[in-house]
């Protein structure tokens, strides 16, 4: 479907000057003409070789070459070829597209930009690895950090070509030392411990409003050769090794600060975000360079209807150019996508139904994790590493990195296989996007694009339905686009149809009665049911994951099963503070027992306290549920705390500003269930608890098969009715 609107091909190109390298383009080549761009992409560079000179071989589709003009900026992108390997048959074997000519990289052209005054320091978008080559090369070979993130974060106190230069001499004598090189001419990240502990008569509210400012950061000053991307406004990181701004973390964490009425804060990350989009065409993963090259789960959207619920309808029309260069980034080459082809972040299956993966750019070592992704790549036989990199990358794009979700044998990393999934949040997370575009543009009475966006929104919620649901499994399955079916691996996620309200009311009850029986622990719900000894993975659960899961829940009226989850996860969570007096990033759900350290762990790094997503929707929780907060509480009296007021529900279409009025004709009710404070009184029983949270009698998790308080789409999906309001 052809979309009627300006086109934001220009939208990177940029336009503050400042010190520059030369970055060439390497895309991967078939035999079909490519897409045509929509937008110019993120400045990303090739990936560098081990003697820091560009290497135009690696890359499926590395993007963006070096621009000084919008004709360079389209040839680039008419020069890309998409993903076009069938699903039934091999790869082809990729050609690699000739490097352009090097010249002058610019830098950000926005007021974000000028107001931080980036055109006055020396710049560089390449990723370190890319950026030092050679060199970032030689420090990961000597493990200098037990986390080589910390590598990853220092910043040089030079041009990398003058740092290249003094190694390349330097290295050549026999007394050489990398480590000693490396503490010479790298500064460490700024990074703020987090040693926030419990005061003696603190309790678990306190703790969460005491960690806001240890967690915030103010503006950032640009620092010159830093990999950290600069934001104008303040903002809340979620803590321990993440000190830089995390994409979809944060829609988790603003709902921490939606609680508290901290609007101005709030308003600022929105801003933050939107920045982002302006300089670099999308969201990246965190606020870091390395990062520029993949995004996470698209949740801006849901970010503004937050914000909509304080400030009104002008939330959406403020951030509606944002929303589009959102969507554009996630499209890009839609429109010249054919059957059975894959470009970026887009599938086209042979039936002609458009889904979404994940996907990074680059084809090298992640910068942060360097050495770890040399050694998985080195135990993955055959497989070319460049394949196993994209893939590790395109892992973290989700979130959930790492997880048997992405792991084609379901235990081993060098397994991993992610661009071959089209994974449920993206796509569910992009009809809530297609319909707050749609809600965006009948406010502003555009109401031909209205229509556009609410029929895709529309056609998507019937793929998602048609092909992530398994009828036998009763349950919502990441989809090899590759074998045409369903993964085997049951997750959480299944309850993200249910949060956007996506599913139909059949489908919701059976994910009820699948999460109870399969995902359903002594402390919440686990993020897989499998166990690998990743982080995503059993026996853990993450805040994140409960949260969409009881709210998805509340939506279709498995009310008793999200108390039930709901119960078990703030004993957890608060249990856990009354043994450590800190919350932590992940828990294990699985355990009988309370571990002060929260458990098993896993993955690529240790715990994390802090923690952004674990305070923001433990708040909301403790707020819809006050009764059963205050029972937890009276298990773990170190945390205990008064009782805390009940925010009222609310609908972001339909939600005034502090200075207008409300609409005569409010639109339908948003796809997302954002409410908070509690529901009907009669709706929540109340159980006897043991001290780990779990029931003695009643409460025990079934679903109530009863309508839901806002009913989901019917079968048909009919298109909504937007109304369009005046400005206020």
């Amino acid at each position: 479907m052809t979309r009627n609107r300006p086109s934001f091909a220009f939208s990177l190109l940029l336009g503050v000057s400042c010190t520059a390298f030369a970055m060439p383009v390497a895309r991967a080549a078939d035999n079909d003409p490519a897409p045509t761009a929509r937008s110019t992409q993120n400045p990303v560079s090739a990936p560098a070789s081990q003697n820091g000179s560009p290497d135009p071989t690696h890359g499926e589709a590395a993007p963006g070459a070096q621009m000084s003009s919008p004709e360079d900026a389209t040839s680039v992108h008419q020069r890309a070829k998409p993903d076009m390997r069938e699903t039934q048959q091999s790869p082809a074997q990729p050609t690699t597209l000739p490097a352009p000519s090097t010249g002058p990289r610019e830098t950000v052209a926005s007021e974000a930009a000028q107001s931080l005054h980036v055109g006055s320091v020396p710049q560089d978008l390449r990723s370190p690895s890319i950026a030092l080559g050679g060199l970032f090369a030689a420090i990961g070979g000597a493990h200098l950090a037990p986390d080589f993130k910390t590598i990853a974060d220092a910043r040089p106190d030079e041009a990398p070509a003058t740092l290249l230069a003094d190694w390349d001499s330097q290295r050549k004598h026999p007394d050489f030392s990398i480590k000693a090189f490396y503490e010479q001419h790298f500064s460490p990240p700024l990074r703020r411990d987090i040693s926030y502990r419990r005061k003696a008569d603190e309790n678990i509210y306190d703790y969460i409003q005491g960690m806001w400012g240890v967690l915030t950061r103010q503006p950032d000053k640009p620092m010159s050769y830093a990999s950290l991307l600069p934001l104008p406004n303040a903002y809340v990181v979620p803590g321990g090794r993440f000190s830089e701004l995390y994409y979809w973390d944060t829609y988790f964490t603003m709902i921490g600060l939606y609680e508290t009425g901290q609007w101005d804060l709030l308003r600022g990350m929105i801003k933050d975000m939107a920045s982002l989009i302006d300089r670099y065409g999308h969201i990246p993963n965190g606020t870091r360079t390395y990062y520029l090259s993949r995004s996470e789960p698209p949740f801006f959207s849901l970010m503004v209807d937050l914000l909509a619920q304080h400030d009104g309808q002008s939330a959406y029309r403020n951030f509606l150019p944002q929303l589009q260069k959102e969507y554009d980034y996630w499209m890009e080459g839609a429109d010249s996508l054919k059957p059975g082809q894959a470009y970026r972040h887009l599938v086209r299956l042979q039936d002609g139904t458009l889904l979404l993966r994940h996907w990074d750019d680059l084809d090298t070592p992640r910068d942060e994790s360097y050495p770890e992704d040399v050694a998985t790549a080195a135990r993955a036989g055959s497989r070319a590493p460049s394949e196993v990199y994209r893939d590790l990358r395109a892992g973290s794009e989700t979130g959930w990195d790492f997880s048997s979700r992405w792991l084609a044998d379901g235990h081993t990393l060098a397994t991993i296989h992610t661009t071959d999934l089209a994974p449920i949040e993206v796509n569910c997370l992009m009809v809530h996007l297609e319909q707050t575009l749609e809600h965006a543009y009948a406010l502003t009475g555009q109401r031909k694009l209205a229509r556009v966006y609410g029929q895709r929104a529309d056609e998507r919620t019937l793929a998602v339905r048609r092909l992530f649901w398994d009828e036998d499994r009763q349950a919502f399955y990441d989809y090899d686009w590759r074998k045409n079916r369903p993964t085997d691996v049951l997750s959480a996620a299944t309850a993200v149809p249910l949060f956007l309200r996506l599913a139909s009311q059949e489908q919701a009850m059976g994910v009820a009665d699948t999460i109870k029986a399969h995902l359903l622990r002594p402390g919440g719900i686990m993020a897989t049911d499998h166990e690998s000894g990743q982080q995503w993975d059993a026996p853990n659960g993450w805040a994140p994951e409960e949260w969409m899961a009881i709210k998805g829940l509340n939506n279709y009226g498995a009310t008793d099963l999200a108390e039930t989850i709901a119960r078990r996860w703030m004993a957890r969570v608060i249990g856990t503070y009354e043994k450590s007096g800190v919350l932590l990033e992940k828990y294990d759900v699985d355990s009988p027992t309370i571990s002060a350290t929260g458990g098993k762990g896993g993955g690529e790094y240790p715990m994390q306290i802090g923690f952004g997503w674990t305070n923001g929707t433990l708040l909301g929780l403790m707020r819809r549920y006050p009764d059963l907060t205050e029972q937890i509480l009276k298990h773990n009296p170190l945390a205990g705390q008064p009782a805390i007021d009940v925010l009222p529900p609310s609908d972001p279409y339909s939600a005034v500003g502090p200075e207008g009025s409300p609409p005569a004709d409010p639109p339908a009710k948003p796809a997302g269930e954002v409410e908070t404070g509690p529901q009907d009184a009669s709706a929540h029983k109340t159980a006897a608890l043991q001290p780990d949270g779990t029931d003695v009698t009643g409460g025990d998790g079934s679903s109530k098969r009863v309508a839901a308080r806002v009913a989901p789409l019917d079968e048909r999906v009919p298109t909504r009715k937007m109304t369009a309001y005046q400005p206020s």
